[in-house]
C-alpha cells in the first residue's frame, strides 16, 4: 500500500479515475438515425393506466374534438399497439363465432369450425390501416405545407379504433338488420372522432376540408369492412 499526498494548490496530485456517466440521448424519430434507435421510442410508452383510460374515454366522445390537446405533451404508441392487437384478437374469435351462430340459426346440424383465415385478414387489415393511413395523411399534409406530427396521428388513429372492441360483442347478435345498425352507429362515431380532431389539428391553415372528409370516409369504410368480412 502506498499513501499519496492530497492535492496541493500548485499540483494536480493523485486523482481517481471515474467511469464517465452514461447518457442515452434520445434521437428524434424524424431523424433517420433516430428511426432505427429503440431508445427514441421509449418516451412514447411512458404512460400509466390512468392516462390510457382517460384517453380511451375521450375516444368515446367523438364530438369533443380536443384529443390532440390532451396528448400534446405526451403522445403515446402504447394505445395504438394495445388497441389494435386486442381488436385483431376480438375480430378473429368473435367473427368465427358470429358466423357459426348465423349458420346454426338457419341449419341446426351445423358444427363448429374455426377459420384461421380470419386471423390473417384481421391482422393485415387492422395493423395495416392503423399504420399506413396515418402515415399517408402525414405525408399528404406535409406536402400541402400544413403542420403534422406522425406520432400524434398514430396515437389518435389508434385510439379511434377502441370503440370497435366492445362493438365486437354486440355484433354476435344473430340479427342481420341489428348488426348493420350497430356497425353504422359505431362507424359514424369513430369517423366523427377522427374527422373532428383532424379538423381542429389543422385549423388555421389552408382549407383542407377534403382531407377531413377523406378521413371520415376511410374510417367508415373500415367499419363496413369489419361488418362484411367478419360478421356476414
Amino acid at each position: 500500500m502506498q499513501n499519496f499526498p492530497p492535492n496541493s494548490g500548485s499540483g494536480r496530485g493523485y486523482q481517481t479515475l471515474e467511469a464517465p456517466a452514461e447518457s442515452f440521448e434520445q434521437q428524434p424519430p424524424n431523424n433517420w438515425k433516430g428511426v432505427f434507435n429503440i431508445s427514441s421510442y421509449t418516451q412514447y410508452f411512458n404512460v400509466d393506466t390512468d392516462v390510457v383510460i382517460n384517453r380511451l374515454i375521450s375516444s368515446f366522445h367523438p364530438t369533443a374534438g380536443d384529443f390532440f390537446n390532451k396528448i400534446e405533451a405526451n403522445p403515446d404508441l402504447y394505445g395504438l399497439i394495445w388497441i389494435t392487437t386486442t381488436l385483431v384478437f376480438m375480430l378473429s374469435c368473435f367473427g368465427n363465432f358470429a358466423t357459426y351462430l348465423m349458420q346454426k340459426h338457419t341449419d341446426g346440424t351445423t358444427t363448429w369450425s374455426f377459420d384461421v383465415g380470419y386471423v390473417n385478414v384481421a391482422a393485415s387489415g387492422i395493423y395495416g390501416y392503423a399504420i399506413v393511413v396515418p402515415m399517408a395523411f402525414y405525408f399528404l399534409l406535409q406536402y400541402l405545407g400544413s403542420n403534422a406530427s406522425l406520432i400524434r396521428f398514430w396515437c389518435m388513429w389508434g385510439y379511434s379504433l377502441s370503440i370497435f372492441v366492445p362493438t365486437a360483442f354486440l355484433l354476435l347478435i344473430p340479427v342481420e338488420l341489428l348488426r348493420w345498425i350497430i356497425i353504422l352507429i359505431t362507424g359514424t362515431a369513430s369517423s366523427c372522432f377522427v374527422a373532428l380532431n383532424l379538423r381542429s389539428y389543422i385549423e388555421g391553415g389552408n382549407d383542407l376540408t377534403i382531407i377531413v372528409i377523406a378521413a371520415f370516409l376511410l374510417q367508415m369504410a373500415l367499419s363496413i369492412f369489419i361488418k362484411v368480412w367478419f360478421f356476414p
